[in-house]
Parts: C-alpha cells; sequence; structure tokens
C-alpha cells in the first residue's frame, strides 16, 4: 500500500476518492432528539437536554504551534469567500512580516487554494507521522486538495467527511504559527459544526456580496458562528460595485449597502468592500492572488484594509 494510500484512512475508514468506504471498524455515535418543551417542567427539561447534549460533544483542543485561529465563511458559494480567504492570509503577511501565516482548506468537495496558490504534490511527512503544509508566498497551506488527485471527485458521505477534517486539523505540522486563516465550504453544516467544536476559534469573518439571496444565508452563517460561542469579527462585502475600465461608470450589480444594513441588523460592522473586477478573478485563476502580484492595486489594498480590521478585532494572543 503506498503513502497515500494509507494516509487516506480516517479514523477506521477507508477512503476512496470518487468511490466507496469500508465499514467503519467500530464505535457508534448517541443521536439526541430534541423535543417540544412547555408546561412547568420547561425549565428542567431544557438543563437535562443541554447535560445529555454536552456529553456527545467533542473536547476543543488547541491546534498545536497555532495562537489564533480566523475562519473566513459564508452562507452561500460562489460570493468568493475562497478568494477572501486566500488575500486575507496573504495581507496579514503583508501587514507584518514578522507574523507567521498558515491556511487551511477544509472546503473537502471543493478545495480551491491548491489552484488559488498555485500549488501541487502531496505534503511530506515529519518524523512524527504529521503531514507538513505545502508552502508557497510565505503561506504555509493544507488542503483535501493535495490528497487527492485534481480531476477526481469526493464522493464522500458524512462520516467519511468528518474523519478528513479530523485529520486535516489534528495531524498536520504547522510549526509556529501567529495566525492560521480557515477556508470553510458554504453551508451551515457538519464540517462547520465540527471544526466549531473541535478547536478554539478566535473569530468568524462572513463573507456575502449585497445580493438579497446571499445575505439571508450570510445572516444563517452568522447565527450559527453564535449559538456555538464563535465571535463575528464581521462581514466583507464582496463583488459590491463595478466600474466599467472604459467609461469609469459604477453599477452595483448585486445591489448596494446589502451587507452594510445586515451588519447593523446583527449587531456588527462591515469590515471592507471588494469591488467585482476582472484582475481579481484573474489573479486568482493564475495562482497569483491580488496582494501578492499586484499589491499596489486599489482592490489589494481592500484586502489590506481588511486585515487590518481583522487584527483590530482580535483578543491580544494572552487573553
Amino acid at each position: 500500500m503506498g503513502i497515500w494510500q494509507r494516509l487516506l484512512i480516517f479514523g477506521g475508514v477507508s477512503l476512496r476518492a470518487g468511490g466507496g468506504a469500508t465499514a467503519p471498524l467500530g464505535g457508534s455515535r448517541a443521536m439526541v432528539c430534541g423535543r417540544q418543551l412547555s408546561g412547568a417542567g420547561s425549565e428542567t427539561l431544557k438543563q437535562r437536554r443541554t447535560q445529555i447534549m454536552s456529553r456527545g460533544l467533542p473536547k476543543q483542543k488547541p491546534i498545536e504551534g497555532v495562537k489564533q485561529v480566523i475562519v473566513v465563511a459564508s452562507g452561500k458559494g460562489g460570493v468568493g469567500k475562497s478568494t477572501t480567504a486566500v488575500n486575507l492570509a496573504l495581507a496579514l503577511a503583508a501587514n507584518d512580516s514578522t507574523k507567521a501565516i498558515g491556511l487551511l482548506d477544509v472546503d473537502v468537495y471543493g478545495p480551491s487554494v491548491p489552484k488559488m496558490m498555485n500549488l501541487k504534490g502531496n505534503p511530506e511527512l515529519s518524523q512524527s507521522n504529521l503531514m507538513r503544509p505545502l508552502l508557497n508566498y510565505g503561506i504555509a497551506c493544507m488542503s483535501m486538495g493535495f490528497l487527492v488527485e485534481e480531476s477526481e471527485p469526493v464522493v464522500w458521505r458524512g462520516l467519511m467527511v468528518m474523519s478528513a477534517i479530523e485529520k486535516l486539523l489534528r495531524q498536520v505540522d504547522w510549526g509556529q504559527l501567529d495566525y492560521l486563516v480557515v477556508d470553510m465550504p458554504p453551508g451551515t453544516g457538519d464540517v462547520q459544526l465540527s471544526v466549531s467544536q473541535n478547536i478554539p476559534i478566535t473569530g468568524a469573518v462572513i463573507v456575502s456580496t449585497p445580493q438579497d439571496i446571499a445575505l439571508m444565508d450570510a445572516h444563517k452563517g452568522a447565527e450559527m458562528f453564535r449559538r456555538v460561542h464563535v465571535p463575528v469579527l464581521g462581514l466583507v462585502q464582496n463583488m459590491s460595485v463595478f466600474q466599467c475600465p472604459k467609461c469609469k461608470h459604477k453599477t452595483h450589480i448585486f445591489g448596494a449597502d446589502g451587507a452594510r444594513k445586515l451588519a447593523q441588523t446583527l449587531g456588527l460592522e462591515v469590515l471592507g468592500d471588494i469591488p467585482l473586477h476582472l484582475n481579481i478573478r484573474e489573479a486568482s485563476d493564475t495562482g497569483q492572488p491580488i496582494v501578492f502580484s499586484q499589491p499596489e492595486s486599489d482592490e489589494a489594498k481592500a484586502y489590506l484594509r481588511i486585515a487590518v480590521e481583522v487584527v483590530r478585532r482580535l483578543p491580544s494572543p494572552s487573553e
């Protein structure tokens, strides 16, 4: 059995890209069903349910060597979350060269970090049998995209995905990092809950376009993090405006200031606006993110300002 076949044995389940899985080697999960609470004993029932549910929750354990974890999330796909995560990581490094930055892509089904960061290949193993992140542009990166073929679909059920997430969280040798930026998959499902419950998260950044449909799901994403006691640092309004390169006329294709209205509803702030610009898309597709390739552009400066706002809202590592 080759090394990466062995590495793709997650939590007692043999994973095959595009295929099925062998049966779990052991263990089972208790499922707790909620009930409608009413009447005089409702408070007692609520307390009892909380006690029962807490028994099944994993105990949060910090990632060794990582001081602060920043998750970048969205309720809906296609709003530029991964582009924001990549450029945020680069902007954190650009704003303070003394800081060590990592980028973790936990979007198992659609990993984007390998292409955006122009990285290919399999991680090497440390002496302690941990995966070493791949490095480019000064950022240490880890993604499921390094463990499966680029063209292979990841056709896995929930248990297999959770086992993969556990490996990405616990079996990577990050060294010493000041910030680990986590590119979350869209939505509010198993992966988001698993990450939130397994590791202490310093703060979450919610990405959305100004469109009403995207904002509905961004609202759900922010509320989910609040329910699992993850501080929401603020919103990023992506694709906020399009400016014609010829006549310079500005058009709000997805609506104007929708994220600001949602931020007011949630009692949050907008960390910054990112325009809908061809340069951002081209830079991402060629594996040269705009903060790295065009640092003096207005688009790159927008990400740099967002990074400043993010750091300003983070507690000091000693707190």
